[in-house]
């Protein structure tokens, strides 16, 4: 397999950055990804306040989790401000809302120099009619991953996505298939249900089969359910590998196809089990 082994990204939880309690617990919790909120979740009289509380709390570090903070969006009086406290800040990504076109992109990237990463969020109708203009440009922006934004989507589609999401389909689609074209990350959306963890099971499971590398959650009792969903199971780590033992032996070096257990396998299937395997000590170091 080429290129770097795999960041797991099973479960990016927002954190609201208002919260001293919250940030506090961050360092403390499973999830791969810490997102230190600053749009939704903080009341526009705490924005000033929570800045500054999100950027100390990054000085302190959370554990070896990847840590990204998202600003309000660009036509809110905080966003500039949020931009210029983030320069030099140790951070490894800033997550930009309603990410409409490369302008938004652009101007962060002025904004924060050569720092950390941009992460997109798609969840206007603007988004997506820009998705892939906005993830062919990652090299130039430094955009590493696009990220679901289900509620607003729905807000301005006027749809109802029900516990099967059908009316996003095409978007989730859509999402998946501008990262895997640019190289980059794609994150599902946020479940709102916080009590059910069989719906959130479910949803989770249904992003990880479209492809998704993880999820963004609102609560920690949603960390575990995406672990699991997104992280290679032991029937995936197992016949991964069978395939990578298969296409090592001296009678297969110069094969194209093996048969493995009643299965056919091309070496396809073999960049494929490395990057099972991959992602599997990825998770277990994480672990």
């Amino acid at each position: 397999m080429s290129g770097a082994a795999p960041r797991p990204r099973r479960s990016a939880l927002f954190m609201p950055a208002s919260n001293a309690r919250a940030l506090a617990k961050a360092a403390t919790l499973a999830c791969d990804v810490v997102i230190l909120d600053l749009e939704d979740s903080v009341a526009p009289a705490a924005k000033t306040d929570a800045r500054a509380a999100a950027v100390a709390a990054l000085h302190a570090g959370f554990g070896g989790r990847e840590a990204v903070m998202r600003v309000n969006a660009v036509d809110t009086p905080w966003h500039i401000d949020d931009l210029a406290a983030l320069r030099g800040a140790p951070l490894d990504a800033v997550l930009l809302p309603k990410v409409d076109g490369l302008d938004t992109l652009r101007t962060a990237r002025a904004a924060l120099g050569d720092g950390p990463a941009l992460w997109a969020m798609i969840e206007t109708c603007a988004g997506v009619a820009a998705l892939h203009a906005i993830a062919a440009a990652a090299g130039e922006t430094g955009l590493t991953a696009l990220v679901v934004g289900p509620n607003d989507l729905a807000r301005e589609l006027r749809c109802q996505p029900g516990a099967d999401r059908a009316p996003l389909w095409p978007i989730l689609t859509e999402v998946v298939l501008a990262a895997r074209l640019a190289g980059i990350a794609a994150l599902d959306g946020v479940i709102n249900t916080l009590d059910d963890l069989d719906a959130i099971a479910r949803e989770c499971n249904q992003g990880a089969r479209w492809g998704f590398d993880g999820k963004t959650l609102i609560h920690p009792a949603q960390i575990a359910p995406a672990n699991r969903a997104f992280a290679p199971s032991p029937a995936a780590v197992a016949r991964a590998e069978r395939i990578i033992a298969a296409f090592a032996l001296p009678e297969h070096a110069a094969s194209g196809a093996v048969r493995v257990n009643g299965e056919m396998v091309e070496r396809l299937h073999l960049d494929g089990a490395e990057r099972v395997l991959a992602l599997h000590r990825a998770v277990q170091s994480r672990q």
